[in-house]
């Protein structure tokens, strides 16, 4: 989203120091002048200083003892500066103010106290009105990491293959839907948005507000992360779908760490995703799970993804041939990470993943696992879905 010129209005000082702090931390919004008044006339210098920055948004402060002061404030500037939108903040109690407001040409209502994620959204929701309908068409393809048991690494996989498929192919999310999310430490980023925010906005999202809530990683990776304390509201299946419908329609591939969760989140997502790739250890009681988890993925559910297996800490055992684990968990493999706990440890807590060192043999397995869910993308002839995830394709 490019920038937005922000002009500010509010005759209480501290009111109008947060917002000047609230519009400067949306990293969309760029100050171009704050007033202590509310302008009496097209005359008025503030009018003219607006109009001489070319602002775009207005945000006037409604004090509950001048409200009729400001919504004149609000009728004049909607008047002398068509261009600009107006935006108006006050208590949730002013109902007639709120009315008066809109009346008088406000485009928003901001309820006091403002956050910074409220004003995102509302400048998303403007930069999406002015852009007007998107026509590009839901062709992304979604692949979820799911832990056969806990502790396998679905985390770990989901990070380095979604690194080594934005640098093969360009135009990949990384999505954390874990209950505590971890991507972020991960990757070394620090999010001001998680999946959480995604969740709770869900019936006003938009492409647009989506991609506000990203963080941007290096070599170009989209993360949308987990939440950063533990998140126990309940998920909607209409939320999750309208949230990857967007995905989709953004980027070409989404990668999902589902991390340990079995519940019907995880459900929803697989019933969305092209391959569900269950994270297992060479051993009886993981190989076990994954049987077990496809079992849960497929019973009543309308999940019609491949399902296969990613052997992770890999090392060749006698009496565990290809054929055997496949025939035992009745799961494909598609990938093996080999067993480097060590360096993998090593480059989580420095936020460096190893998919990053090039020349390294687990570096080189990442890339294949990219590469081979790429190919069979690409070979697959899926079946066709009833309708869009959520309407919007």
């Amino acid at each position: 989203m490019a920038e937005v010129s922000i002009g500010i209005i509010a005759p209480d000082n501290d009111q109008r120091t947060i917002l000047q702090m609230q519009v400067d931390s949306t990293a969309v919004g760029k100050n171009v002048g704050a007033f202590s008044s509310f302008p009496a006339s097209a005359a008025d210098s503030i009018v003219r200083r607006m109009q001489e920055a070319n602002v775009e948004v207005i945000l006037v402060d409604i004090p509950q003892q001048d409200a009729p002061t400001a919504i004149h404030a609000i009728e004049l500037l909607h008047a002398e500066i068509p261009g600009a939108a107006v935006f108006a903040v006050g208590d949730a109690s002013q109902s007639q103010a709120i009315i008066a407001a809109m009346r008088a040409g406000a485009r928003e209502f901001l309820e006091r106290p403002t956050t910074t994620t409220s004003l995102l959204e509302a400048f998303m929701r403007l930069n999406s009105t002015r852009r007007g309908p998107r026509g590009s068409e839901a062709n992304g393809k979604i692949f979820t990491f799911v832990n056969a048991k806990g502790g396998s690494g679905a985390t770990t996989i989901a990070v380095n293959t979604a690194l080594g498929l934005q640098r093969q192919a360009g135009g990949v999310a990384l999505v954390d839907m874990a209950c505590l999310g971890h991507t972020a430490l991960h990757l070394n980023v620090k999010p001001a948005f998680t999946i959480a925010d995604a969740i709770r906005n869900a019936p006003r999202l938009d492409t647009d507000l989506l991609d506000g809530y990203m963080t941007r990683c290096v070599g170009g990776l989209h993360l949308l992360a987990g939440a950063q304390e533990a998140f126990s509201e309940g998920t909607s299946t209409e939320a999750i779908a309208r949230i990857f419908d967007l995905l989709i329609m953004r980027y070409q591939h989404v990668i999902v760490d589902a991390s340990t969760r079995l519940d019907r989140t995880l459900r929803k997502v697989c019933d969305l995703s092209q391959t569900v790739l269950l994270v297992g250890l060479l051993e009886v009681p993981s190989l076990w799970s994954v049987s077990k988890v496809r079992d849960y993925l497929l019973d009543g559910s309308a999940c019609c993804a491949e399902i296969g297996l990613v052997l992770n800490r890999f090392r060749k055992l006698p009496g565990f041939s290809d054929s055997e684990i496949e025939s035992a968990t009745r799961t494909k493999i598609l990938g093996k990470i080999p067993d480097q706990y060590a360096t993998v440890v090593a480059a989580i807590d420095q936020g460096v993943p190893v998919v990053n060192k090039n020349h390294s043999e687990i570096a080189r397995a990442f890339a294949n696992l990219a590469r081979t869910l790429t190919q069979a993308e690409a070979a697959e002839k899926r079946k066709p879905r009833v309708g869009s995830l959520f309407g919007l394709g």
